[in-house]
């Protein structure tokens, strides 16, 4: 039988990758449903949107991703996780807001990016214990993405495989120059037909943004509107491969 030891890391870790899974190119309002599978069972759901926001006076972005657990996950480690996000037109973030709710634990997480300062304002509240959790500033670029915004402008790119980038990306605890290559063509298959996809790997993990040992992929769909179809993590155990297919496009 799984543990809470088991549920809570996968919990907590499908979160921050969801992100990379917002559409940038497509400069109009969008909703995208995945389901979340783990150990090739039925983990969670999550819908991410995408539409047109003010930002700081001026045109920018607003990203939101709904999170919620199902099946045998829901039965241990119930989560129910909202993570939204305000960019401007370059894809900088400006805000970032969680509000992380999972099982007996409520957090609200507020990022504010000072770009005069060059510092990211970041607050953690327990809202059971109505106390702050943690309070700090970091140093950050004029101009750096959150994992939303990143993944947003590689969306942008004409990357061949082969080639590798490197975006500016922060979330609030940690600033860093975060390297994206394009890797192989490969046709992946979801519930809503057969793509062409590249398949990209973003290195976030094994202490570049985050501490945990792991592989990020995603395949975006070989065209202009580069579609995020599929998403995989590949993380050391006791959590496994984690996998996020597209199941459901929305124009909104």
């Amino acid at each position: 039988m799984l543990g809470s030891y088991r549920i809570r890391p996968v919990a907590s870790l499908l979160l921050a990758p969801l992100f990379t899974a917002f559409p940038a190119t497509a400069q109009r309002p969008e909703a995208l449903s995945y389901r979340v599978e783990w150990l090739r069972i039925h983990a969670g759901n999550a819908r991410l949107s995408w539409s047109r926001a003010p930002s700081g006076g001026a045109p920018g972005w607003r990203a939101s991703l709904d999170l919620e657990s199902a099946g045998l996950v829901s039965t241990f480690y119930k989560v129910n996780n909202r993570y939204s996000s305000i960019l401007d037109d370059q894809l900088c973030v400006t805000s970032s807001l969680l509000e992380a709710r999972e099982r007996g634990r409520q957090r609200e997480t507020q990022v504010t990016f000072d770009r005069e300062r060059g510092k990211a304002v970041y607050l953690e509240r327990d809202l059971v214990k109505n106390s702050v959790a943690d309070s700090h500033e970091i140093d950050v670029p004029a101009c750096v993405h959150d994992v939303i915004g990143a993944l947003g402008r590689l969306r942008t790119m004409r990357l061949e495989t082969g080639q590798s980038t490197q975006i500016p990306v922060s979330d609030g605890k940690k600033s860093v120059l975060a390297r994206v290559e394009a890797q192989e063509r490969e046709t992946v298959r979801t519930r809503t037909g057969s793509h062409k996809t590249i398949r990209y790997e973003a290195f976030l993990f094994d202490n570049v943004l985050y501490r945990r040992k792991g592989r990020l992929f995603v395949w975006l769909t070989d065209d202009d509107r580069k579609l995020p179809v599929q998403i995989r993590m590949r993380l050391s155990l006791p959590i496994g491969t984690v996998t996020l297919q597209l199941e459901k496009e929305e124009k909104t």
